[in-house]
């Protein structure tokens, strides 16, 4: 409201600049012509006196003819000013109306003009509101969760499930310093995760063109403290190994990372490609879903015939799509099942799956932006669009 009291005083102040000269009593034009006539006769006059004391003319001339320059210069001044008081006063009273008529139609005309086409009625909607209206999960863009997020983090720098889910986010977007600071947000407020120091290296290394430097190097070894099997630290380093020309150690700790990985895990092809370059022997590619050690699920499937196997892994997977679907979950639980389709080859039930889930995070901001990063790197397509 104190907005639109500013504004209409802002708008009186400048009607009220344009149209209060017109309101003014003009200054008598014929003043000028006035003031030279009475010059003149004055001349003239004393004139009269020179020549009368020269003995040019006779006192008698002189008085006669004072007397005509008198009733000379009254007259014209009373020719000059009687136009002025019939022309000027109807002239200022034509200039105040139209000053009045002026003032009060362009609000008047203002307000008619809202009346028809604006909304009155309409409740106001501040801009803190607004942000946070709820949104159609349908038409939540990724660029728009990201945006919210980085709002609220401005806000609440201390949130740090926020700067946990913005991570992987800017690492999609190329934002690998952005990535990095996130990351070590995350780290501050949350604790020490293995995957989170993991993704702290591969940011610094993206950051450094791909180079292992002491700090990720830091970061990979403090995972690897947490979790001996983490498969990205020991990635990231043997190829520190690799950089620094120690291609015995890097194919040693390839074929490690081969060895401890589950069955056709997805980081395994790029493992490979590593292992050979260094002179090392690709591993033969393994049953999806065999047994990872100490499974004891894993290996009871390991032990079923091919077909069998798939129709109990199908099953597996339906029933976490049912449960998700019918209780909701995590955006964890949601990227699993992604996973678990794009293992199978099921890009259809994939997509449906994804759009069930955009449904049900559509109120979690963070989560939906975890789901879409998620939904990105399997090649599920971009994020929802805003429409």
């Amino acid at each position: 409201m104190t907005i639109w009291i500013i504004f209409a005083l802002m708008t009186g102040a400048a009607v009220m600049a344009v149209l209060l000269p017109l309101s003014r009593r003009k200054p008598a034009e014929a003043g000028s012509a006035a003031e030279g006539e009475r010059l003149f006769y004055e001349d003239q006059i004393k004139e009269l006196d020179r020549d009368r004391a020269r003995g040019l003319i006779t006192e008698t001339e002189l008085r006669a003819a004072k007397a005509e320059a008198a009733r000379r210069l009254i007259r014209a001044t009373s020719q000059t000013r009687e136009p002025t008081e019939t022309v000027d006063e109807p002239a200022l009273r034509r200039r105040r109306a139209a000053s009045a008529v002026a003032l009060s139609s362009v609000p008047l005309l203002a307000l008619a003009v809202y009346g028809a086409y604006g909304s009155p009625h309409l409740p106001a909607q501040p801009l803190s509101a607004r942000l946070e209206q709820t949104i159609d999960p349908r038409n939540l863009d990724i660029a728009e969760a990201v945006a919210r997020i980085e709002t609220h983090l401005a806000q609440d720098p201390d949130d740090g499930r926020g700067w946990d889910v913005l991570g992987p986010v800017y690492m999609r977007q190329g934002r690998f310093e952005d990535a990095a600071r996130a990351y070590a947000n995350a780290l501050r407020l949350l604790g020490e995760d293995p995957a989170r120091l993991a993704n702290l290296g591969e940011a610094l290394v993206n950051a450094e063109s791909g180079i292992v430097k002491a700090q990720a190097r830091q970061a990979f070894e403090r995972a690897l403290a947490l979790d001996e099997d983490h498969p990205k630290a020991r990635f990231y380093l043997a190829q520190a190994a690799e950089q620094e020309g120690d291609v015995a150690a890097a194919r040693v700790a390839y074929e490690e990372i081969v060895r401890r990985s589950p069955p056709n895990a997805p980081w395994l092809g790029v493992v490979n490609e590593r292992l050979a370059a260094v002179g090392g022997t690709p591993a033969e590619p393994r049953a999806p879903f065999a047994s990872a050690p100490g499974s004891e699920t894993g290996a009871a499937l390991a032990a079923l015939p091919e077909a069998d196997r798939l129709a109990a892994i199908g099953g597996m997977v339906e029933g976490l799509a049912a449960r998700l679907k019918e209780d909701g979950g995590t955006a964890e639980e949601w990227v699993r099942l992604l996973r678990s389709y794009a293992v199978l080859g099921d890009r259809e039930r994939a997509q449906v799956a994804l759009a069930d889930a955009r449904a049900a995070l559509g109120n979690d901001p963070e989560a939906r932006a975890a789901l879409e990063a998620a939904a990105v790197e399997m090649g599920l397509g971009p994020a929802a669009p805003a429409q």
